[in-house]
């Protein structure tokens, strides 16, 4: 497969038969309205988990037509994850997304010990985005998991991002190390564990295709001329495909960021558990969970 380097790409991919999404919690308008749409398109076969009245009427009103679509009665949001991670588990669906119910909810039932989605792997948000004086997307990650990940954490973290990184068509995934200066200061935790994980990298400890330098901060990784000025030789530097960022406000705030201030698209999807998990936000426009389930639906298949 090409490489996707537009979030639009995403939604023109076909599939012999579209993988099937259970819906948590799926009573929310624009949950509904982004599910549908991924049906029309062929990029998903919801199932709709939640309180069945509400659905249908927001689809009256709405002038949705569910008559094709698997309703599933369940108006207590920890029984819907519950069924959710279940249907999952029995084959019945590829990737799960979450609705009108809080995360904590829904993470629950993936992490539920007896029957959840856990794998040896951790769980990190990796989000998508398409910002226009860039030439490819920029994956950032985490920023909507992971509070302060301790070295361990991000090597998981950034094999995370390279599955979803290989699902979209690349051979190499080139991760930089973000922090707030390239030389290592003992003072400052993202720099030691940034110059860990380079050498980890050279080391052969990731999986193929990943090419893993810092410290660098956001200059580096983004702008080849900043690299240049200031001499910083790299892989990475310039052309950077994963921003890894050393905590949760440093990810939250780039992501915010790209968003609000560079009129970035994005898409995101949480890995790290048996499928892809769709945690869209309430926040996210309709494009951005459309482009979301079609992340999911990708990296699903990929796995599949």
């Amino acid at each position: 497969m090409m490489e996707i380097k537009k979030l639009e790409e995403l939604l023109k991919l076909k599939y012999q038969s579209p993988m099937k999404l259970a819906v948590v919690a799926c009573h929310d308008e624009e949950v509904l309205e982004a599910v549908i749409e991924s049906k029309r398109k062929g990029i998903a076969d919801p199932i709709l988990i939640g309180d069945k009245e509400k659905t249908i009427n927001i689809a009256k009103e709405k002038g949705f037509d569910l008559s094709s679509y698997k309703i599933i009665d369940e108006k207590d949001l920890s029984g819907a994850a519950e069924i959710g991670v279940k249907m999952i588990l029995n084959g019945k669906a590829n990737f799960i997304m979450k609705g009108l119910v809080d995360t904590s909810i829904l993470l629950k039932a993936v992490l539920n010990k007896e029957w959840g989605l856990r794998t040896d792997s951790l769980l990190s948000h990796v989000m998508l985005y398409e910002i226009p004086n860039y030439s490819k997307l920029i994956y950032l990650t985490d920023g909507g998991m992971n509070l302060q990940p301790t070295l361990e954490d991000k090597i998981k973290i950034i094999e995370n991002a390279a599955i979803v990184g290989r699902a979209l068509g690349k051979e190499e995934v080139k991760v930089a190390c973000l922090a707030a200066k390239e030389k290592l200061d003992p003072k400052m935790t993202a720099t030691v564990d940034a110059m860990e994980l380079k050498n980890r990298y050279e080391e052969g400890s990731f999986s193929k295709g990943i090419i893993v330098d810092g410290p660098m901060a956001l200059d580096l990784a983004v702008s080849s001329s900043s690299a240049e000025i200031k001499g910083y030789k790299s892989q990475v530097a310039g052309d950077a495909d994963v921003l890894l960022v050393p905590n949760i406000e440093m990810g939250n705030g780039i992501g915010k960021s790209i968003t609000y201030f560079a009129g970035g698209k994005s898409a995101g999807v949480v890995m790290g558990a048996k499928v892809p998990i769709v945690l869209v936000s309430r926040a996210d426009d309709h494009e951005a969970k459309l482009y979301s389930i079609a992340l999911g639906s990708l990296v699903a298949d990929y796995n599949k």
